[in-house]
């Protein structure tokens, strides 16, 4: 997997440069620790295809997508622990896509609806490899743990390199398929009659979905993905004036919410993951309250005049 050395490559040296201008006592060492290097990078990139995802999961009313498939991907993670064939992260990529093609034909085909076949197919999911890994788990409840707490700082060379390479086929995958998709979106039966193979786009729609999914859990944990998949997404819905713009927005909320959160964890001393996910509630928060006073200051200035 080059994509990611290539990357530390081109962006190393940069982030060398950053780091002596940044606050903080220990989030500079981000930029200029190779190993730190990677964990940020991993993140960012992540942000940003998550963030595109995201947009399209908010017009597609399926925000709860990423959560379930989080559940998804630890259930997964138990079972794969106790059949011990291939590495556990692995075998929740798998299982993820599989559980992301069938939500996406549950709701195509009218068998459930979106909401109801994530909470289906989400609970059954994480419940089967609970009770696996009780079951047959030994006594390596620690190892299952480990995964439901992500924190970048541990991240490995070989789990960078994974998600990046993945997260960079990801967002090209929806460049490619980024028109195609909006037309779906906005009137699926309109889009065949244009022939624009429907169910196609829609399978690779579910694997791009799953594939996201699972290097999200590994950046902030299967507890906390809508941090990333979701937040900046409707922050990005809430300021911007169309949907191109949105997804844009999306992006650079995301690597915001990345930095912030890393900064505050650092000097704080919490888990990556949980501090980014408060963090981008926060920014949530401000934005909605921001506009509010902006529409209002909007209003009475109109009335007055």
């Amino acid at each position: 997997m080059v994509v990611g050395e290539l990357l530390l490559d081109l962006l190393g040296p940069i982030l060398e440069s950053i780091a002596p201008h940044l606050p903080g006592e220990w989030f500079p060492r981000f930029f200029s620790r190779s190993y730190l290097q990677r964990s940020l990078i991993a993140a960012l990139v992540v942000s940003m295809v998550a963030g595109f995802l995201g947009s399209f999961l908010l017009i597609r009313n399926l925000a709860l997508v990423g959560d379930g498939l989080a559940h998804v991907s630890y259930g997964a993670i138990g079972i794969f622990i106790v059949i011990g064939i291939i590495d556990p992260l692995d075998g929740a990529y798998v299982v993820c896509v599989i559980a992301a093609v069938l939500i996406d034909l549950a709701q195509r085909y009218g068998w459930l609806t979106g909401d109801t076949a994530i909470a289906i197919i989400s609970t059954g999911m994480l419940g089967l490899g609970l009770v696996l890994f009780k079951l047959y788990g030994g006594t390596s409840l620690v190892t299952i743990d480990t995964y439901l707490w992500a924190d970048l700082i541990t991240m490995s060379d070989e789990l960078y390199q994974r998600i990046v390479f993945i997260s960079v086929i990801c967002y090209l995958g929806l460049l490619l398929l980024y028109r195609s998709l909006l037309a779906i979106c906005i009137d699926p039966v309109a889009a065949r009659i244009q022939g624009i193979p429907v169910e196609v786009i829609s399978l690779c729609w579910s694997i791009l979905v799953g594939l996201v999914v699972v290097s999200m859990v590994q950046i902030v944990g299967p507890l906390l993905v809508t941090a990333l998949l979701v937040t900046p997404a409707a922050i990005a819905q809430i300021t911007s004036r169309s949907f191109f713009s949105g997804v844009v927005l999306s992006q650079i909320y995301g690597i915001l919410t990345i930095l912030l959160g890393l900064y505050y964890s650092a000097e704080l001393g919490t888990g990556t993951g949980s501090m980014i996910a408060l963090v981008s509630a926060v920014l949530f928060v401000i934005v909605v309250i921001s506009k509010s006073l902006v529409r209002l200051l909007t209003t009475a200035n109109q009335n007055t005049s």
